[in-house]
């Protein structure tokens, strides 16, 4: 441990003293306190919070994973270069134990740079409401909407009644013969089921559509919660702006009392929003009955004139803090960090300076679209050659790491979403222990059997 811990040592003196270091670190220092001066975001205190925390956090993670790819791959290529090996290796040391330190040097160094600009934007975050010159509604809202950690609950489609209806509608079109001759069964299918998925998110001028959902349970003293919706419309509707009555309660009471009958709170709420932009509104936690149920009902008024689709309805309820939701992003950042500090001292044994940058920067990049890259094959109709794919392009695309959608540090923040420790731990299980273990036992193999007195080419 003690030859480890030399190397480690040696690693971050060496990374502090290269010049992109230095660079990015200053940078930093200095564009993390104009950020949070001069984004403004929507104009209003909360649109400030969420622009200056996606922007900065966003920022710092991508300077350090430069920084961490630079340095990874710069530790162990440039002994090679510069033959500074020949001295190590004749030492008392495995080399194993030489990139297990180097490895360790860049995690420390990345976990260091890490917490103190994570500390700087915490610290700026906090003083943001107090230098603004916000009133108090904005700063209640800022309290209630981006300084909490909320879960949010979607409801689940019921697949079995949308697969009846695609295979029936199938059926009906085959005896007819009205399945289109240029399309495979498959790509009508999949039409079919976007028809039917449709169908059941569109509400009609005059129509109601109600979403249920089950075991929310919010923590203690929570006084609110949530409804976050998106609106799109079909064909054309000049007003821009969707008229709309929202009733949040237990909606099962009107089974047993009668249409219009409550005995616990039922809220009504009037809306007047905008279409294509995500909107929510609050309404008093005593809506969530005793056993954790909560119907929301949309209505679409007759003056719109036009069908409207509600999307992505979910209800939002606070399930922890700003600071411990804050530091978990953080550790999602570091997790990412790892990986990319596995990946750079593992290229390093057997690729030159230059080509193990590019790869590592292309691995990068896929990672920050993995999900969009795995959904279009998935979505893709590839003749023939299914079994191919899923036996060897799709467990390829599982060994990039996924840096998009939902594990994407930033949108946790942005919205105020729970990151929970479960999902934290799953990301270190398969980031860290899974695919960073691959590619340092694959960087030890390699090295160990490497003849370091070839030319490196």
């Amino acid at each position: 441990m003690r030859r480890v811990w030399a190397v480690a040592r040696n690693t971050m003196a060496q990374a502090i003293r290269m010049k992109v270091a230095v660079v990015i670190i200053m940078l930093l220092l200095v564009i993390l306190p104009v950020m949070s001066f001069i984004m403004i975001g929507d104009g209003t205190l909360h649109g400030k919070l969420q622009t200056f925390i996606s922007y900065g956090m966003s920022l710092v993670s991508l300077l350090l994973c430069v920084l961490t790819i630079a340095v990874s791959v710069y530790t162990l290529t440039s002994d090679l270069k510069l033959k500074q090996i020949f001295l190590v290796v004749t030492k008392p040391i495995h080399r194993f134990e030489l990139l297990v330190g180097k490895l360790l040097g860049v995690v420390i160094l990345d976990a260091f740079l890490l917490a103190v600009f994570a500390s700087i934007i915490y610290g700026l975050t906090l003083m943001i409401p107090r230098l603004s010159d916000a009133n108090q509604a904005e700063i209640d809202k800022a309290n209630r909407e981006f300084f909490t950690a909320r879960i949010g609950l979607k409801t689940k489609i019921d697949e079995e009644k949308i697969e009846k209806a695609v295979f029936a509608r199938y059926e009906e079109l085959e005896k007819t013969g009205q399945l289109p001759s240029d399309m495979s069964r498959i790509k009508i299918l999949r039409e079919l089921r976007g028809q039917e998925l449709l169908k059941e998110r569109v509400v009609e001028p005059g129509k109601q559509k109600l979403w249920e959902f089950e075991n929310i349970k919010p923590i203690e003293g929570t006084e609110t919660l949530f409804v976050r919706y998106k609106y799109e419309v079909s064909g054309s509707f000049p007003d821009m702006e969707v008229k709309s009555v929202w009733v949040v309660g237990d909606y099962r009471q009107q089974e047993r009392l009668g249409p219009g009958i409550w005995e616990s709170p039922v809220y009504r709420v009037d809306r007047s929003d905008a279409i294509k932009m995500f909107r929510e509104f609050e309404v008093p936690a005593n809506a969530i009955a005793e056993d954790g149920y909560l119907a929301v009902a949309f209505n679409n008024l007759y003056e719109n004139r036009a069908t409207v689709i509600p999307d992505d309805v979910e209800v939002l309820y606070k399930a922890g803090g700003f600071t411990g939701n804050f530091l978990r992003v953080v550790l999602m950042v570091f997790a990412r960090l790892i990986f990319l500090s596995a990946l750079g001292v593992s290229l390093s044994t057997w690729l030159s300076f230059p080509v193990a940058i590019l790869v590592c920067f292309s691995i990068f990049f896929i990672g920050t679209v993995n999900g969009f890259v795995v959904d279009s094959f998935d979505y893709m109709e590839i003749k023939g050659i299914e079994m191919l794919y899923s036996l060897t392009l799709k467990p390829l695309l599982w060994l990039f790491p996924r840096f998009d959608g939902e594990f994407n540090p930033t949108r946790f923040m942005i919205s105020a979403r729970f990151l929970s420790w479960v999902f934290l731990l799953e990301v270190y299980g398969v980031m860290v222990a899974i695919k960073s273990i691959i590619l340092l036992i694959l960087g030890i193999w390699i090295f160990s059997n490497k003849e370091i007195a070839k030319t490196i080419v």
